[in-house]
């Protein structure tokens, strides 16, 4: 096997807009990857910001945010959130994308977006160049359309899709593999 060195090669990454209001109550979304799920319990998630990000400072004054989940469609949208700074656009309006308030956390999500968290920060830990938020999810909200019949999310309707960081893409959800701690007892 040959070495790479130490670099952020870890396959997939999601795609995670993170959703935060200014001091002013400005909404803005940026797109992050570097996240995940961290704790079931109590349910918590994180994403890791660099302090230069527009979101950074929200995140810190506010004590919460959302963490949207987009699908494969919505690509170009979430591209674009992680482009440009919400310092300098209303990325709401450029998109197209719907402000929601959230009636948990102070943090606002898009409409269109069909999966949301809907999260209070409890924690933060400088680590170099990123900060890693984390954040206690309050609430997961989906759309009805994602929902298999006993109303839980599925990733077959919600096709999220996911970030290569060495090769700088995203690629769509793969085809079903097997039964979690299932297949392997085969």
């Amino acid at each position: 096997m040959q070495s790479l060195g130490a670099r952020t090669y870890l396959f997939p990454t999601p795609i995670l807009l993170v959703g935060t209001y200014d001091e002013d109550y400005k909404p803005n979304l940026m797109t992050a990857a570097w996240g995940g799920i961290c704790c079931s319990d109590p349910p918590c998630v994180s994403v890791s910001l660099r302090k230069a990000t527009y979101s950074y400072s929200a995140i810190v004054a506010r004590k919460a945010f959302t963490i949207g989940i987009p699908m494969e469609s919505q690509v170009r949208e979430a591209d674009y959130l992680g482009l440009v700074s919400g310092r300098n656009v209303d990325k709401f309006a450029v998109s197209g994308l719907t402000v929601v308030r959230s009636a948990l956390v102070d943090a606002p999500y898009a409409k269109e977006i069909p999966f949301v968290l809907e999260c209070e920060l409890v924690n933060s830990v400088e680590l170099g160049l990123h900060t890693l938020f984390v954040g206690k999810i309050i609430d997961a909200k989906a759309d009805e359309s994602i929902l298999t019949d006993d109303g839980r999310p599925d990733i077959a309707k919600l096709k999220p899709f996911s970030f290569d960081p060495v090769h700088q893409g995203y690629h769509g959800t793969g085809a079903f593999l097997g039964k979690a701690f299932s297949v392997g007892k085969q």
